[in-house]
């Protein structure tokens, strides 16, 4: 794919993007010289599919400000590449008269295109390329995390270390949008903006290394499937910590989704205990991040002062990042010697080291802008389907097992899930007509 595809279709035309995420893709490309063993077919990421990738990120970055937004975004600005052919080929004054033309009509293209207008069933190419490539970050984190990992000794080796290293990665990524011309706008918050997303950026960072650690002790299918079961978690939580009721139907999905879990793991070859408590703080985690960001967002005036949803998880990155540190130190910090030996010799595990970071802040960032731009149920759907991608996907690359039973415990699991998500619409649409 060429990296530079995705651009004109979101309307990215700075040259900071590339340049930037030029040193980050090579890193990746060492994977097709620094593949060892039975790694090196699964090592061989394209450099361009990474500068793709990063690049449809960049997009969230951007000054709201700068031209190139500006083009895609508003319906005259769509028309100008129009207007700029229309300028170069008139030759007389009439070329105004043509130029508010095509104006008119590139307009009507434009909201075609988005799906906008009196337009049904237009195809909306960004939010396309949105979900196009958080599936595609999502698997390829998955991979190259796993890879990274297990070349660095698997769950006795450096999970947590490898984790924070993960979100240093994103962070300097983050602040280098800050710091680039014509990039992302910096964030105006306060000190007291800060403080509120400290449980944040504290459930963030446990989420994620609670995540990274379940995966380094068992299947990536196998800690995907438990992390499918977070609703559980979720419901609980709302239910009784943050005194917000949860209806019975979602409560009569929960046995659907812990069932699916444990006959999942009934056939798991690559089973450990660990691994499944990790996932489960993991989910836990998550669950009271859900929570604290609903009431971080609710501050007044927080929405204007970060700026943008890209700023807001450059932020939380960065938060967790820091708080990942103490963790690492007390569990890992006395063997820190030999991991920068490994490192240093090892490109397996530097180059996804790497890689996975970007890929992990690239998905999220995606995820969210995805999920901004479209309603709960296909939020759900989305999701769901996403999944299923990654937990098959990833178990055939990396040669994990299939049994039959797994498969069937992981369909149960996720259309529980699927089911808890949107359960609530549909009883309230089949109670809409009864009512009218």
């Amino acid at each position: 794919m060429n990296p530079f595809f995705i651009n004109p279709v979101i309307g990215l035309q700075s040259k900071f993007s590339t340049t930037a995420l030029t040193a980050a893709a090579a890193t990746a490309s060492m994977q097709t010289r620094g593949g060892q063993g039975a790694a090196a077919p699964f090592m061989k990421l394209r450099l361009s599919l990474i500068l793709a990738s990063l690049g449809a990120v960049s997009a969230f970055g951007f000054n709201a400000k700068s031209t190139s937004v500006k083009t895609f975004r508003g319906q005259q600005g769509a028309a100008a590449p129009f207007m700029k052919a229309d300028r170069g080929l008139s030759l007389d004054s009439e070329s105004k008269f043509s130029t508010t033309a095509l104006t008119a009509a590139a307009a009507t293209a434009s909201m075609q295109t988005r799906g906008g207008g009196d337009s049904k069933g237009g195809l909306d190419i960004p939010l396309m390329m949105y979900f196009l490539f958080w599936y595609i970050g999502n698997y390829y984190y998955n991979i190259t995390n796993k890879l990274a990992l297990k070349a660095a000794g698997g769950s006795a080796g450096f999970p947590m270390t490898i984790s924070a290293l993960q979100l240093l990665v994103g962070s300097v990524y983050g602040i280098f949008l800050w710091l680039a011309p014509d990039a992302r706008q910096k964030p105006k918050v306060t000190m007291d903006d800060i403080v509120k997303m400290l449980p944040v950026a504290f459930c963030f960072a446990g989420a994620h290394s609670a995540s990274v650690f379940a995966l380094s002790a068992g299947a990536v299918s196998f800690g995907q499937i438990v992390k499918a079961a977070e609703p559980a978690f979720a419901a609980v939580l709302s239910q009784f910590v943050y005194n917000k009721p949860v209806s019975k139907a979602k409560w009569a999905c929960l046995p659907i989704i812990i069932g699916g879990v444990i006959l999942a793991s009934v056939k798991e070859l690559d089973f450990a205990m660990s691994a499944l408590v990790a996932a489960c703080i993991a989910n836990l985690f998550a669950a009271f991040k859900g929570n604290e960001s609903k009431k971080l967002m609710e501050t007044e005036g927080f929405k204007d002062r970060v700026g943008s949803v890209g700023n807001q998880f450059a932020l939380t990155t960065i938060m967790g990042f820091l708080m990942s540190i103490p963790v690492v130190l007390l569990r890992e910090g006395s063997r820190m010697g030999e991991f920068v030996d490994i490192f240093k010799t090892n490109p397996v595990v530097s180059a996804n080291l790497i890689a996975s970071g970007l890929w992990f802040y690239g998905y999220n960032e995606l995820a969210t802008m995805t999920l901004k731009k479209t309603g709960a149920v296909t939020q759900s759907v989305a999701n769901t389907a996403k999944r299923v991608i990654v937990i098959v996907g990833v178990a055939i690359v990396l040669g994990e097992s299939l049994d039959p039973m797994k498969l069937v415990g992981c369909g149960i699991g996720i259309g529980g899930v699927l089911l808890y998500s949107v359960i609530d619409q549909l009883l309230a649409k089949k109670k809409a007509p009864a009512s009218a």
